[in-house]
C-alpha cells in the first residue's frame, strides 16, 4: 500500500510540475516553415483551398455558408473533433489567412499561407500565430510536439500529394 501511495504522489507531483511549467510559458507563439514546390502557384492555391483529401488528419470536410463576406469551412479530424475555420484574407495564388473560428477549444489562432512564385515552381511559407490556453497542452506543444509540428506535417503531405520530394 505504501508503494501505491508513493507512485500516486509521484504522478501528482509530475503533473503539477508540467502544469506549473506550462503556466509559466506564454500563451501566444509564432511558428513558420517554408518549402519549395515544383508546382505553379495556382496548383498550390487550389490544393490549400480545395478539398483536403490529401491530408491524412482530415476525415471530413464541409464548406459552410459565408459570414460577414468571408468563406467558412469545417474539418473533422481522425478523432472525430470538428473545427470551423474562417478565411480572413484571400489573395488568390498569393496569400490565404485562416482563423480557427470554433470557440472554447484549448487552442486558437491563425495560419497564414504565402505563395511566392519561383522560376521552377513556387515557395509556400506557412506562419502559425497561435495561442494555447491549457497549460498542460502548452507544455506539450513547447517541449514534446514543437510549435511547428502541424506545419511540417502539412507541408510533407502537400509534397506527397504532388509526388514530390520535400525541399
Amino acid at each position: 500500500m505504501k508503494w501505491v501511495l508513493i507512485v500516486v504522489a509521484a504522478l501528482i507531483l509530475f503533473v503539477a510540475v508540467i502544469a506549473l511549467t506550462g503556466m509559466a510559458l506564454p500563451k501566444a507563439h509564432v511558428a513558420s516553415r517554408s518549402s519549395r514546390f515544383k508546382q505553379a502557384p495556382q496548383a498550390i492555391w487550389e490544393a490549400i483551398t480545395g478539398p483536403p483529401d490529401w491530408r491524412s488528419d482530415v476525415r471530413a470536410f464541409e464548406n459552410l455558408p459565408p459570414r460577414n463576406g468571408h468563406k467558412w469551412r469545417s474539418e473533422t479530424d481522425r478523432h472525430g473533433q470538428t473545427i470551423a475555420y474562417e478565411s480572413v484574407e484571400e489573395i488568390p495564388h498569393e496569400r490565404l489567412v485562416t482563423r480557427i473560428a470554433t470557440e472554447k477549444l484549448p487552442f486558437g489562432g491563425t495560419w497564414t499561407h504565402e505563395i511566392k512564385p519561383l522560376p521552377d515552381g513556387c515557395e509556400l511559407t506557412i506562419t502559425e500565430a497561435g495561442e494555447i490556453y491549457n497549460p498542460i497542452f502548452r507544455f506539450m506543444a513547447r517541449f514534446v510536439f514543437g510549435y511547428s509540428g502541424s506545419i511540417e506535417t502539412y507541408l510533407k503531405e502537400l509534397h506527397k500529394k504532388f509526388g514530390e520530394a520535400e525541399t
